[in-house]
C-alpha cells in the first residue's frame, strides 16, 4: 500500500453480492489467506440470496485470483486464473478440492504464462460467458488484480470493488 493509503494491497479477498439489483462488495481480508474453508463459508448458505448467487474473489500476491460461487444444488463452482500456481497454499487447495485439471507440461506458453482452470462460466449468469472471460484471464500483460478489475468493470461493480479494497 502506498504512503497515501489509496493503493490496493497485493492480496485481498472480497464477497460480491447483488441484493436489490445493486452490487455490494465486502472486504473479507486485506491479505488473501490460505483458509479455503473460511472463504467457502463467506459464500453463505446456497439459495438464500437469490439468483445469481454471491461470489468470493481472492487475489493472491497479484499473481493469480480465485473465484468461488454456489452453483445448482449448492455445489461450489471454482475458477482459478492460473491453475499452475500450486506452490501457493490457496492455489494448491483450490486445484485439489475442486478437481481442477492441470497440464503442467503444456501449461506454459513462450512467456511462461500459466492457464486458467475450473469453471470459466462462473460469471455467465451475470452476463460474462466463458468466451468473453477467457481473453481477460489469459492476458499476458495483466496482473491478477487487473484481471479482476476488468471483470468488475464488465459486470458493473468496479467502483464498489475499488472502494472495498482501498478502504
Amino acid at each position: 500500500m502506498s504512503a497515501s493509503g489509496t493503493a490496493a494491497p497485493a492480496s485481498w479477498a472480497v464477497r460480491v453480492s447483488r441484493p436489490d439489483s445493486r452490487w455490494r462488495v465486502e472486504l473479507l481480508a486485506d491479505d488473501a489467506g490460505d483458509e479455503l474453508p473460511v472463504l467457502e463459508r463467506a459464500l453463505g448458505e446456497p439459495g438464500t440470496e437469490g439468483w445469481p448467487p454471491p461470489f468470493v474473489v481472492v487475489v493472491d500476491s497479484r499473481l493469480y485470483f480465485v473465484v468461488l460461487r454456489h452453483g445448482p444444488g449448492g455445489m461450489v463452482r471454482a475458477l482459478i486464473s492460473d491453475a499452475t500456481m500450486q506452490e501457493w497454499v490457496l492455489g494448491a487447495e483450490v486445484v485439489e478440492r475442486y478437481g481442477i485439471a492441470v497440464d503442467e507440461d503444456g501449461a506454459f506458453d513462450d512467456d511462461e504464462t500459466g492457464w486458467p482452470g475450473g469453471d470459466l462460466d462462473v460469471f455467465a449468469d451475470d452476463g460474462l460467458p466463458a468466451d468473453e472471460l477467457r481473453p481477460i484471464v489469459t492476458a499476458d500483460d495483466l496482473w491478477a488484480d487487473e484481471m479482476v478489475t476488468r471483470i468488475a468493470a464488465r459486470l458493473g461493480f468496479a467502483d464498489e470493488l475499488a472502494a472495498a479494497v482501498r478502504a
